[in-house]
């Protein structure tokens, strides 16, 4: 299999928890997302982007649990 180069824009952080402080923090970013074991935060229009060029990544999010803990959990795309 081929690798594949993309460039994205956003923001990278180091770990999901980072990248999720920085968007709950800055109402500019809409998403976070996991692409290539990277963390980014990235607006809607490069969201929209990735998903239509057909780029496999994931949204990262918070889920409150029944308990009322958070966990992160990944969701995939493409």
């Amino acid at each position: 299999m081929a690798t594949q180069t993309i460039q994205v824009r956003g923001c990278e952080f180091p770990n999901a928890g980072e990248a999720l402080q920085e968007w709950y923090a800055d109402p500019g970013w809409d998403h976070v997302i996991l692409i290539g074991g990277k963390h980014i935060c990235v607006d809607r229009e490069e969201a929209d982007r990735l998903t239509t060029s057909g780029v496999r990544f994931a949204f990262v999010h918070d889920q409150e649990m029944p308990d009322g803990s958070y966990r992160t959990m990944t969701i995939p795309v493409n």
